[in-house]
């Protein structure tokens, strides 16, 4: 069902299709904006920017400022959950994050199972700042990382190319391993609760490593803890609006879908158009998925690539996203580009 509105975003996660599809960016706020680079050099490190909620909510609005995009999405990290469960997390420049390691059972055996949530109050604080500044028409999202690609840091202390330490624990030490998840399940359920109470209108689960994982393992790291997150936060709000982003989930993403009960889910640029159209959107809304390399292109290249996206999608409930993040050397000129091009579509 078509419905023009003046609050496309959450109306698309409510059923109801738009002529011109919402539009936002995943790491919307970041490097590639002046005003970003001026604020992180002020702030020190990276934990410091994400919370002093001062800082948080003025980098979460600056993209909103500038491309009055229809969503904003909390300034923050998928590793504060386990900071706040008292591990060490850090952020060394050039290099990512880096945790104490916990590859072994007797390692696991340590980790507490109770958050302590008043380390996460500035996240909280910079939400309720946010929806204070934020037009009541532009949807503000919170989120977290999903308990598999959470646990990937947390097993090896590091990203990995194919995150190999976490998937040969699980394989090894499945109920060491399972623990973890648990943990991570119900923290994450609380975590987003306290999101929603402080002003999110949407929540987000990003799933960013759920592609490395074969169909079986899937279904039982990816899947599962993210169907408990939703029924979870759902059990105490029942209309909460979720959208998970298992990335490169390809031919998992109906099962995926089916058994969590998303609101929408994000699709990667490698996604099958008619898998999607048929066995996805069909159910729910879906969002993404331009390649943010065809965004740094800029271009004719990039106006094709919009226009691909649209072609494919736009005739269902579609928010428009990239297939993953902004890169930081993309140019602001091609951000309005791509922003111009998709609200010039009539459809």
């Amino acid at each position: 069902m078509t419905q023009i509105s003046q609050k496309p975003f959450l109306d698309v996660l409510s059923g109801h299709r738009q002529p011109v599809p919402p539009v936002w960016m995943m790491r919307q706020a970041g490097r590639y904006l002046p005003e970003y680079r001026e604020l992180r050099a002020k702030a020190g490190g990276f934990l410091d920017l994400c919370f002093t909620p001062e800082y948080a909510a003025e980098v979460t609005l600056q993209p909103i400022r500038r491309f009055n995009f229809d969503a904003a999405i909390i300034f923050s990290d998928i590793l504060v959950i386990p900071y706040a469960l008292g591990r060490s997390v850090r952020f060394e420049a050039g290099e990512g994050p880096r945790l104490d390691p916990m590859d072994t059972p007797e390692q696991v055996t340590g980790l507490a199972t109770q958050a302590d949530f008043g380390k996460l109050e500035p996240v909280y604080e910079a939400l309720r700042r946010v929806r204070r500044e934020l037009d009541p028409n532009i949807a503000l999202i919170g989120f977290c990382g999903a308990p598999w690609t959470v646990a990937t840091y947390m097993v090896a202390g590091q990203g990995t190319p194919d995150q190999a330490p976490a998937r040969m624990m699980a394989y090894r030490h499945p109920e060491a391993f399972s623990k973890i998840i648990d943990v991570l399940v119900e923290n994450s359920i609380q975590y987003l609760l306290g999101q929603l109470k402080a002003g999110a209108d949407v929540l987000q689960i990003f799933d960013t490593w759920a592609g490395v994982l074969p169909p079986r393992e899937f279904r039982r790291w990816s899947i599962e803890p993210a169907k408990r997150i939703v029924a979870g936060v759902r059990a105490q709000v029942p209309d909460a609006r979720i959208i998970g982003f298992p990335r490169g989930a390809g031919a998992m993403l109906p099962a995926y879908v089916e058994a969590t009960a998303v609101n929408a889910v994000s699709i990667d640029w490698a996604a099958e158009p008619s898998l999607i159209r048929e066995r996805v959107q069909n159910r729910v809304a879906v969002q993404g998925n331009l390649d943010p390399l065809a965004l740094i292109a800029g271009g004719a290249a990039l106006d094709r690539a919009v226009d691909d996206v649209l072609a494919n999608y736009a005739s269902g409930r579609l928010i428009f996203n990239l297939g993953h993040g902004i890169q930081p050397e993309t140019p602001i000129a091609h951000v309005e580009q791509m922003i111009k091009r998709v609200r010039a579509y009539r459809g």
